[in-house]
């Protein structure tokens, strides 16, 4: 559990994140974005309404996704936090990841995280989503590059790919 930290003004905090073990201290009301971008330059993590609406700060707290601008980064204390630097593995990329790539799920780049961490979230709670789950996923995230049907595209390859490796 936080505890704060009087000689420094902020809460202490324990946490994982992409696997490493991360102690800070970090002001009451700093986000999970902030600390994430600033605290631990993990950057790929992007803000964009800071209003929790598009998505595109999207992280994995704990196995579930949430909007990391909304969330206080006490709040985080004593959990995992899987953020899209951490999507890839021994240097090998993230089916998700390959799927982008591969079916051009991206544009300017800057809300692919969000999507991405999203879909994490839904393919680890259901390996074999429907075409209208992933479009309920896709749904709650906003781009402004695209119409969205390489998005769509992308994650229905990256389902396939998941499904695949795990036959």
């Amino acid at each position: 559990m936080a505890s704060e930290s009087p000689q420094q003004g902020g809460i202490r905090l324990k946490v994982r994140v992409n696997g490493e073990h991360h102690e800070s201290v970090v002001d009451p009301r700093m986000n999970l974005a902030d600390y994430l971008r600033e605290e631990l330059r993990l950057t790929a993590t992007h803000v964009g309404c800071e209003h929790g609406v598009c998505g595109i700060c999207n992280v994995l707290v704990d196995g579930q996704a949430v909007r990391s601008c909304l969330m206080l980064a006490v709040q985080v204390d004593g959990k995992e936090v899987r953020t899209v630097e951490g999507l890839a593995e021994g240097g090998k990329l993230h089916p998700i990841q390959e799927a982008f790539i591969e079916e051009h799920g991206l544009q300017c780049g800057f809300c692919t995280g969000g999507f991405m961490m999203a879909l994490c979230e839904l393919f680890d709670r259901n390996p074999s989503p429907s075409e209208a789950e992933i479009k309920e996923v896709v749904g709650g995230q906003i781009c402004r590059c695209t119409g969205y049907n390489a998005i769509l595209r992308s994650a229905q390859n990256a389902a396939a790919k998941m499904s695949a490796s795990r036959s």
